[in-house]
């Protein structure tokens, strides 16, 4: 079969499209035949050895896939022919992939495989940042950076299936558009964002700030902060470097700072990402989650995906089609 492999970590442009074994599945794996890859940041940095996890190449990438089940353990309630996501730290870029019985997921007819590679990671990550890391509550307003991207169209249509108010951040009118279009109730440029989002909010301010840009967008995210704000870092796309925070600023307003690290929290406890599936299930039924495909690319385009993704000339998610 073909997969689509890190040979040296020199980058997405030196990515090889190679003919691979079959995978083979373990007594508690699901083997996928898959239809369509998710393009996710983790696969650029994985491609550059920067990943925080760093398998020895050569390697397939590939975080999120959607396809139909070949062979699934009975007691996972999946059999051949079934429609699923699935998400997985690598691996996925190839014709058949295996998972984890835990990290596969029965898609719903309402959506096509596009949309169901477009899912695990990025909706899993809104999730847990939303519900378990910021403890959202209906009624409450959310301010979303790169609110364009994958994780950022995620997190609004996210926030908006939990019952709460979205602003949208974003660098260009095209992606402020884009991001009222996946569900935003406002959008803002990102040049002089502070003022522009305390107008709409009264001098109140926002409950939760998601930024997954990081960078120098980060102290006037804490100054959008209402009394008991929480600003959520989830990434850091910015690539300014990591920013600080003076902690005196987190007293004086009474306002937190909290680390969104969905991967390593949710694959280590079994059963969780299933929890959180089902969270998103009732969201995708009333049509607040359906994600919006940006760019699609054939098997062969995942590296210049990739740098597309990178080069920020992508709009919500891009997609690799395998079939």
């Amino acid at each position: 079969m073909r997969a689509v492999q890190v040979v040296e970590t020199t980058g997405p442009e030196h990515l090889q499209v190679r003919e691979v074994p079959e995978p083979q599945p373990g007594a508690d794996q699901v083997l996928v035949e898959v239809h369509s890859i998710g393009v996710s940041f983790p696969d650029l940095l994985l491609s550059r050895g920067e990943y925080q996890l760093k398998p020895e190449p050569p390697f397939s990438l590939g975080v999120d896939v959607a396809g139909v089940v070949v062979s699934a353990p009975e007691s996972s309630g999946l059999a051949a022919g079934d429609r699923v996501a699935a998400v997985a730290p690598y691996g996925g870029a190839s014709e058949l992939a295996v998972f984890g019985t835990d990290s596969v997921f029965r898609l719903p007819d309402a959506l096509s495989f596009d949309e169901g590679a477009a899912l695990p990671m990025n909706y899993l990550t809104a999730e847990f940042a939303l519900h378990e890391r910021a403890g959202l509550r209906e009624g409450e307003t959310v301010l979303v950076h790169g609110a364009a991207g994958g994780v950022g169209t995620a997190t609004i249509q996210v926030a908006k299936g939990m019952g709460a108010r979205v602003v949208a951040v974003c660098s260009t009118q095209e992606k402020c558009d884009y991001a009222q279009a996946a569900g935003a109730d406002e959008a803002v440029l990102l040049e002089g964002f502070k003022d522009s989002v305390m107008a709409l909010t009264e001098g109140r301010g926002v409950d939760v700030v998601v930024d997954v840009v990081g960078g120098s967008v980060f102290t006037d995210s804490l100054r959008c902060l209402a009394t008991l704000g929480r600003l959520l870092v989830v990434g850091f796309a910015a690539g300014e470097g990591i920013p600080e925070v003076k902690v005196n600023r987190l007293l004086l307003n009474n306002v937190d700072v909290r680390g969104v690290g969905w991967g390593g929290y949710g694959m280590m406890r079994p059963g969780y990402l299933h929890q959180q599936w089902e969270a998103l299930l009732p969201m995708i039924e009333a049509g607040a989650v359906k994600p919006p495909i940006g760019a699609t690319y054939s098997l062969d385009e995942l590296g210049r995906a990739l740098v597309d993704m990178d080069q920020r000339r992508t709009l919500g998610k891009s997609v690799v089609r395998v079939r």
